[in-house]
């Protein structure tokens, strides 16, 4: 069976445990956990070609960018940046874990997620600014945990990333 390390990696609070649930499990839960350290998933997905298990790494929140162990992101092939929407500071966090994990271990497939989509009204980063990302040719969706809305899609497109 192929597997992949997958990092999750993005603030404090921007829905990281939430997607893996969501995506694991099916489910999401209003309680709040903050998790300590790491948190290890898995979650088998079957593409065109081949079945991978994704073995998820779910790294607890920095906004303190200075205490990130990035020795965690060791043998990884795939990140998962997550940002919460109606944060707009959390965009330069994930921004700068990615900077810090690819300093340290190399350029590697990522998705990024614009998560709590669901907070339309609350939403703080603009189209344009999630615009210019995709002209980089990034992978972006707009999630939602709680409805799980393009939760699958982007787990599933970033698994066809890392088996190439």
């Amino acid at each position: 069976m192929l597997q992949k390390k997958i990092c999750m990696l993005g603030g404090f609070a921007v829905g990281k445990t939430s997607l893996v649930r969501r995506f694991v499990q099916s489910i999401f839960s209003e309680t709040y956990l903050t998790t300590v350290g790491v948190k290890i998933d898995k979650k088998s997905v079957a593409l065109p070609d081949k079945t991978v298990d994704l073995i998820l790494w779910d790294l607890a929140g920095e906004d303190d960018i200075g205490s990130f162990r990035v020795s965690y992101v060791r043998g990884a092939t795939g990140l998962v940046l997550v940002v919460d929407g109606t944060r707009a500071a959390t965009l330069a966090v994930a921004l700068t874990l990615r900077e810090r994990a690819e300093a340290e271990f190399g350029a590697m497939p990522f998705v990024l997620l614009f998560n709590k989509s669901d907070l339309a009204d609350r939403w703080a980063i603009s189209d344009s600014e999630i615009n210019e990302l995709r002209q980089l040719g990034w992978q972006i969706y707009l999630t939602s945990a709680l409805s799980g809305e393009h939760v699958d899609d982007a787990f599933r497109q970033l698994a066809s990333m890392v088996t190439k």
